[in-house]
């Protein structure tokens, strides 16, 4: 699969902050990124269990207001706002460790549409050995997968497991993480703790533990009858 590298990461845009949760310190994560299709349909794109699969992991559970889903081999979580085509809330739970996640979908042209996702958790070792590149770049390719999905529906997903080995897949990592560590450093990291940072390699524990696109919509949609 041939991407353009640079296009890809100059799509994102990426903020941090600082903010309390529950009286305890914590950072947020903010990337975006236009999609040319409608908000209806990125919003069916990122609730309906059919199409996650098709760019992320296959999800279970009751994928509607107040119901908990599981994506197989990751995270789960319970959906705590559901407000269709435009706003999702949830927790994204793995392990003893719980995080916030909201995703706002708004028009963005004509023929467009701009997906905002802000994770927001506390501050943690993760976080200090890797910045904001510990949950950024996972969402970040994530939403590249979704791009793919979009613009190459023939194709198949990436393959997670080799993907991070091919030039391509290098390249768009690291370009992720130090990205992630100019954002840092724009919300008032120190400059020299922030490129440290973006510059440690992720463990197999950190990759396990990258945030995706949440579910809230539509358990399943028949092969037969999915767009894409």
């Amino acid at each position: 699969m041939d991407l353009n590298v640079e296009s890809h990461l100059g799509a994102v845009d990426r903020t941090v902050s600082s903010l309390e949760r529950d009286g305890q310190a914590a950072r947020a994560v903010t990337l975006a990124r236009s999609y040319a299709t409608t908000v209806e349909d990125l919003w069916d794109e990122v609730t309906k269990a059919e199409r996650i699969a098709r760019w992320f992991l296959p999800v279970s559970g009751d994928l509607e207001l107040g119901g908990r889903y599981q994506f197989e081999g990751n995270a789960g979580g319970t959906i705590t706002h559901c407000e269709p085509p435009s706003f999702l809330a949830l927790t994204w739970e793995f392990g003893d460790d719980v995080s916030w996640v909201e995703v706002r979908l708004t028009e963005d042209g004509a023929g467009r549409a701009r997906l905002a996702l802000t994770h927001r958790a506390l501050l943690s070792d993760q976080w200090a050995e890797f910045g904001p590149g510990a949950v950024g770049v996972g969402w970040e390719m994530g939403l590249l997968g979704m791009e793919l999905h979009l613009t190459r529906p023939n194709e198949p997903k990436m393959d997670e497991s080799t993907f991070h080995t091919t030039p391509d897949g290098k390249a768009l990592l690291t370009g992720s993480s130090q990205a992630w560590g100019e954002a840092a450093i724009a919300a008032g990291t120190d400059p020299e703790i922030a490129r440290a940072a973006a510059r440690r390699p992720s463990t197999p524990a950190s990759r396990s533990r990258r945030a995706n696109a949440p579910p809230c919509g539509t358990p399943t949609v028949p092969a037969a009858t999915a767009g894409r």
